[in-house]
């Protein structure tokens, strides 16, 4: 029996020979020679979901930006899938669409969690725009998430409200007189980089009788704009466009509800005696699948936390295992998924914390050194392995070199382990060397090395 050194140098010998090598991660690279292996990783899948081992990391955005065009361009994949909420997209991909209503107006309205702020989000959405505008195809974003960065529900009811407002005139302005002054709650400042937490802060602070009145109402709205959806589509000229318009003010009702479920199960957290449910993840498998009923073939980028087929957890944060949306869509599309992680080698992470002069919901970036891998991780597997920017297909590891993967404790969630094996939760993994901050447009100056 070979010993446990004999099986990790078997896997580095293995990887070293059989790692599909990135020349590079620039996604205006012309050459794509070196993605054509990812087509027999992707095979005939209808998904493929792309994960990334922290947010706001330069590379990850430049490999899923290169990624989603060798795709769209070789295997007919016609959408961007990401993580942030399904109503506001409506923004951006209206600019994909139009170019109506500016860029920066997009990245700043349509995209959650502040992830329009950066470069290379501007630089994907132009190319998709430009692929638009000059009739060489018509690529489409999509958010699949919760709205208000999670936060709130409002930006999906907003958004079910511009189809309202000219279909179902009168039961709008009862939404508008009824509905939306219960939201007077959330924060007038709400600019900050960490605006999530005091929303949700002034949500749990709610009377419960308010909070109650929020969910009636949204209930209210999400069964009443479904059971009229014919006499809407009428309303809005009975035309192709009028059925879309109304679909995604369904979809975006619906994301209100869930919404009000995500925080409402917030309240039960200080006395629940029951497991947790990841409501989240299980909106955006749905959302997903809504998606797939318009598109041939999408890409889905998420954390490695959503797209990964196991359930998760991160000791000591996260403690109970839960489905995640790559869970949910194993179960639901078997062979037309592929899941793709990230693993990465070292580096720096743009980060922000409060100072005690901020105000609520403000944070000050800066840029710290990710700790050293931990040595039984996958990451530092691929690490020593010197294959540099690479793909590794891990459904093609012959059974030593299996066995040596199948050893790692886990993969690196930023400087925290995420426990589980590899193969279970992945088809391929792409490991990025070094990784560095975003370029982000936010007020830098100052910012500060930790």
């Amino acid at each position: 029996m070979p010993s446990s050194d004999d099986s990790a140098e078997a896997l580095s010998a293995w990887l070293r020979t059989h790692a599909h090598r990135l020349r590079t991660l620039n996604p205006d690279e012309e050459d794509d020679a070196d993605l054509e292996p990812l087509l027999d990783i992707v095979g005939d899948a209808r998904v493929v979901a792309i994960g990334e081992s922290m947010h706001r990391v330069h590379e990850f955005f430049a490999l899923r930006h290169r990624l989603f065009r060798f795709l769209h361009r070789r295997a007919g994949f016609t959408a961007l899938v990401a993580e942030s909420g399904l109503p506001e997209g409506r923004h951006v991909d209206g600019w994909i669409r139009t170019g109506s209503d500016g860029l920066r107006n997009a990245l700043r309205d349509g995209v959650s969690y502040r992830f329009g702020a950066c470069q290379e989000m501007l630089d994907q959405l132009t190319w998709m725009r430009e692929r638009t505008a000059t009739g060489r195809s018509a690529p489409r974003w999509y958010g699949m998430d919760l709205p208000d960065s999670s936060a709130s529900a409002l930006p999906g009811i907003m958004a079910a409200l511009e189809v309202l407002d000219e279909a179902d005139p009168l039961y709008a302005a009862h939404v508008r007189a009824a509905v939306l002054p219960r939201f007077a709650y959330l924060p007038d400042d709400r600019a900050g980089l960490a605006q999530a937490a005091p929303s949700i802060q002034a949500y749990l602070t709610l009377p419960d009788p308010d909070r109650a009145a929020i969910t009636v109402g949204i209930a209210d709205l999400a069964a009443r704009i479904r059971a009229r959806r014919r006499e809407e589509i009428a309303g809005l000229g009975g035309d192709a466009d009028a059925e879309a318009r109304v679909d995604f003010a369904i979809r975006a009702a619906e994301a209100a509800r869930a919404a009000d479920a995500f925080l409402q199960a917030m309240t039960a957290g200080p006395t629940r005696t029951w497991p947790a449910a990841n409501i989240r993840d299980e909106w955006m498998a749905d959302t997903v699948e809504w998606i797939l009923q318009r598109e041939p073939r999408i890409l889905v980028a998420a954390a490695n936390g959503h797209v990964q087929r196991t359930p998760f957890s991160a000791p000591p944060f996260v403690l109970e295992e839960m489905t995640t949306l790559g869970g949910h869509l194993a179960d639901r599309l078997g062979d037309d998924l592929v899941v793709i992680g990230t693993a990465f080698g070292g580096g720096e992470q743009w980060l922000h914390r409060p100072d005690p002069a901020d105000p609520p919901g403000h944070s000050r970036p800066f840029i710290a050194p990710l700790a050293p891998l931990e040595e039984s991780s996958l990451d530092a597997v691929l690490a020593r392995s010197g294959i540099g920017d690479a793909v590794v297909d891990l459904r093609t590891l012959p059974p030593g070199p299996a066995s040596a993967l199948d050893a790692t404790t886990g993969w690196h969630n930023g400087d925290v382990i995420q426990p589980g094996h590899a193969r279970d939760a992945f088809d391929a993994v792409a490991f990025v060397r070094t990784v560095s901050p975003w370029r982000t447009w936010i007020d830098d100056r100052g910012l500060e090395r930790r």
